[in-house]
């Protein structure tokens, strides 16, 4: 027996044919709903990226207790488990996270790995002089990795499709699969990072969508609210969609190949992703500093399974990545780990049998998001501080970086988690947070009546329903305390609607800002001034608010709005301060 993942990263759900996407070119997405079972509910899980693998590995929730960090000590990590039971793991990937130090640990799990360079920012080629950048980008901390890609496509050239790291990446896969296609017992996971952005991609992949564009290099959105005139919007969608197209081809080569040496009776063969993209929908770009719409948090997903044959049929069911470990432990008839919470699909796939009511998603200190399938429902925090919540780790790094000393300041031990095999894991307290979810608030949304979750649904029944839902789901997790606090959720989950009346009007009340009483603020103004007090250090805030006061009073304001905001920090801080403070201030004027 033999498994074959194919894992894209940001691919997009209803782009793709089989789930009505009608103009992206990705007939091979077709081909293979034809082969495999194809799950219509198929849910994230933690995100984003390390966060989904590390869900990947080891079958469990990450978001609740972790936000992006590598593979712990104490994890089962799926791949290991495999090899230790004498199947071949195999990865090749080109996905540069898996090489930072929010990342390094993963990797090492399998028995061997190929990592290929040059993917978005990549670390790889050193010019000690950087280009000039070709597109504007407002935010400093961006930047480097701007920089980088650019120097990296210096070695990609368009019309040498060889030279992509995704068909490099492939290139590798096949060539595992053709050494090994007569041995048994192995398990390849070919992973692209693609179409992630920056949507680079050859040229003939990009001339199956001709349009008018006379702009510069523009194939990277910025994450958060679409600033972009219309024909940039158009132009960044066709750029991805070319990316699209580029991985709907290579996907065709790997069915190519499981068709030439007839590997389709034994091999189990899995394409998935991590997360979606927003491409404009709800007015945003990307992911993250935004609520989790279904763009990004319903994913694709295809399985063929050699022991039930089932193909070209569709499932029901809801699934998440968390089972994608149990389903290849249980295809190589090898033991759950006791801290698994996701399920095998086997019987999911052969007769759509559910495997749970309801799915926890989200990302670690955002909303706390639960799906039945019809409703999705987003619980934000009550509190516009979006605390307590802590990071629970023996690893303290973040994505590219160490925790730094400041964070570390007032760790403690805190008590074994279900999952932590008796080991006692850093108790570490989060400080000020890029994206806070409260200026959100708590959203629910019927999929059945509104698939695309621009109508906010209000019906206390429901909600009540899904806190109920969700705390039995934290407390099967082994979530952390705090977090039910944070969400204003008690932990044997049991709210009235006079209850939860009482504290949505106290979520009103707390959202109010102490400054110029006597003048309306808007939801979005509010929000602004929380964020620009957060950034400026505690001895300047003092000043600030004094300075805002003499300012709303001198220019005779009656609403403190988004572009009082806006105006006030162009006036007040220093120039070095105002374009990261801009851009945070444009992600915190918007509340839905």
């Amino acid at each position: 027996m033999r498994t074959i993942m194919v894992m894209f990263d940001t691919l997009t759900r209803h782009l793709l044919p089989p789930y009505g996407g009608n103009w992206v070119h990705a007939p091979n997405f077709t081909r293979l709903a034809e082969r495999t079972v194809v799950f219509d509910n198929s849910y994230v899980g933690s995100m984003p990226c390390m966060p989904a693998r590390r869900e990947l590995h080891t079958g469990r929730y990450n978001f609740l207790h972790r936000s992006w960090g590598p593979v712990e000590p104490f994890d089962d990590s799926m791949p290991e488990l495999l090899k230790k039971q004498g199947v071949h793991t195999h990865l090749v990937t080109d996905h540069q996270h898996y090489w930072e130090d929010g990342g390094a640990t993963y990797h090492n799990r399998y028995s061997t790995y190929e990592l290929i360079r040059g993917q978005e920012g990549d670390l790889w080629k050193g010019h000690v002089k950087g280009p000039e950048l070709e597109q504007k980008v407002p935010l400093e901390m961006m930047k480097p990795s701007r920089r980088q890609d650019q120097i990296n496509r210096e070695y990609i050239a368009r019309d040498k499709e060889e030279e992509f790291p995704q068909a490099q990446t492939f290139t590798r896969g096949m060539e595992f699969i053709r050494k090994n296609a007569e041995e048994d017992r192995w398990f390849l996971q070919i992973e692209t990072f693609d179409p992630h952005e920056p949507f680079y991609a050859p040229q003939k992949y990009r001339d199956l969508y001709p349009h008018v564009y006379s702009g510069g290099t523009l194939d990277w959105p910025l994450y958060g609210p679409v600033r972009e005139t219309p024909e940039e919007i158009t132009h960044l969608r066709f750029e991805y969609a070319a990316l699209l197209s580029m991985c709907d081809a290579y996907l065709g080569k790997v069915l190519d190949l499981m068709d030439e040496l007839d590997m389709w009776k034994d091999t189990m063969l899995i394409v998935n992703t991590d997360h979606g993209f927003l491409l404009g929908e709800h007015d945003y770009w990307a992911k993250s500093s935004m609520p989790w719409y279904n763009e990004i948090a319903h994913t694709p997903l295809f399985i063929w399974d050699p022991r039930s044959g089932k193909k070209a049929e569709r499932r029901n069911s809801l699934v998440q990545m968390v089972d994608i470990a149990p389903t290849l432990l249980d295809f190589f008839s090898l033991p759950l780990p006791s801290g698994m919470t996701g399920r095998p699909l086997r019987e999911t796939i052969e007769t759509d049998k559910p495997v749970r009511e309801a799915a926890l998603f989200g990302t670690h200190g955002g909303h706390v998001n639960c799906t039945d399938g019809r409703y999705v429902y987003m619980r934000g925090p009550v509190h516009p501080d979006n605390g307590p919540l802590n990071e629970y780790t023996l690893m303290p790094s973040h994505m590219k970086n160490m925790f730094t000393p400041g964070e570390l300041q007032n760790i403690e031990l805190h008590k074994p988690f279900t999952f932590t095999k008796s080991c006692r894991t850093l108790q570490i307290p989060v400080g000020f947070q890029w994206m806070n979810p409260y200026q959100y608030g708590t959203k629910l949304f019927d999929l059945e009546s509104d698939p695309t979750q621009y109508d906010e649904l209000h019906d206390p029944a429901t909600e009540l329903r899904f806190i109920r839902i969700i705390a039995e789901l934290m407390i099967a997790n082994d979530a952390p305390p705090e977090q039910f606090v944070r969400l204003g959720i008690p932990e044997d989950g049991i709210m009235n609607e006079a209850s939860l009346a009482q504290q949505k009007a106290t979520i009103l009340e707390h959202a109010k800002v102490d400054l110029l009483q006597d003048v309306e603020w808007t939801r979005g103004a509010q929000n602004q001034w929380r964020r620009l007090l957060a950034v400026m250090p505690a001895a300047a805030r003092t000043h600030l608010m004094q300075g805002f006061e003499q300012f709303a009073k001198g220019m005779g304001v009656k609403q403190v709005n988004h572009d009082v905001i806006l105006t006030f920090a162009e006036h007040a801080l220093p120039p070095e301060q105002k374009e990261l403070v801009r851009s945070l201030l444009l992600l915190a004027s918007r509340t839905n």
